[in-house]
């Protein structure tokens, strides 16, 4: 028995190995990938910064009304965009989006509102198939190093639906959740109403002139709130997955470390168990050798 027991032990110390290995490397590929995620993240942002700029200018100089800043009555159907991530071994990630996803569309539907599901990344929409809910669209994008194609086309796509009749799917709303990166140690999930547009957030970057431009519509207002208003959407779409990115390496780089010191901490209790059975297996040899000497000189 105690050889068979050495046997296993040594089987799952070579199987747990094998995965602290494959932990090790996908806390490593993590690592090396947030670094780039974090630079887009930056270098995205004074693009942002200008055409929020540029938005806010148009609302604040002119009384133009467009449709994507205005409230719509003729509908309750919402739309709600769910980014997660394509892949897994990324810890509570995935959960914990899913997990805001919920909580949103609950209170939505308290509302009366009647919710429409947008799902980005492969988790988001293998979880609500598997419980089967209709979703409106679905993609699957490489959500730890997202496109700029990606988020025009999701964008798009969601421009289409709130612009849309009713009679042909309209939504009165969009509200998109992703996971805000804060540091390497924190994301949390974050709700924003993307649709009707209120362009309320800071239009300056900390240490800039906080002095608004004067501007000259050319050839008009609305002409250059139909040019801008899509582009802020996508921007600001983008700028999600971007932060997303940042957030699930930085998960997926913090489950692996955990699960590479479980797997370390797994072999040494195999080892020691592995140890014990050979020792038991050792004095039960040295057991029959004594009894087999004890009979012979008894005979």
């Amino acid at each position: 028995m105690a050889g068979g027991s050495q046997r296993v032990y040594k089987q799952r110390i070579k199987s747990t190995q094998s995965l602290k290995k494959m932990f090790r490397a996908q806390e490593l590929i993590a690592a090396s990938r947030i670094g780039k995620a974090r630079a887009r993240t930056a270098a995205a942002a004074p693009y942002e910064r200008a055409i929020t700029r540029a938005v806010s200018g148009v609302a604040v100089h002119t009384s133009t009304k467009h449709p994507l800043t205005s409230e719509r009555t003729d509908t309750k159907r919402v739309a709600v965009l769910v980014i997660s991530s394509d892949r897994g071994m990324a810890g509570a990630y995935s959960a914990s989006i899913i997990r805001e996803t919920e909580r949103l569309v609950a209170q939505l539907t308290a509302e009366g509102k009647e919710v429409e599901l947008y799902a980005a990344g492969r988790r988001a929409t293998s979880y609500y198939r598997y419980r089967g809910r209709t979703l409106a669209a679905e993609w699957s994008y490489g959500s730890d190093n997202p496109q700029s194609d990606v988020a025009k086309e999701i964008a798009d796509t969601l421009l289409g639906a709130f612009l849309a009749p009713v009679d042909e799917g309209g939504v009165a709303e969009l509200h998109v959740v992703y996971t805000q990166f804060v540091n390497m140690v924190t994301q949390r999930p974050r709700v924003v109403r993307m649709l009707p547009l209120e362009v309320v957030e800071g239009v300056a970057a900390p240490g800039e002139n906080q002095a608004q431009p004067l501007y000259d519509f050319e050839p008009t207002p609305e002409v250059v709130l139909d040019t801008l208003l899509p582009r802020y959407v996508r921007s600001r779409i983008f700028s999600f997955m971007l932060d997303a990115a940042a957030s699930e390496l930085a998960a997926r780089q913090r489950a692996m470390h955990t699960a590479t010191d479980n797997a370390e901490d797994l072999i040494r209790n195999y080892t020691r168990l592995a140890n014990q059975a050979r020792q038991a297996d050792i004095t039960q040899e040295i057991s029959e050798i004594v009894s087999g000497a004890d009979a012979l000189a008894a005979s």
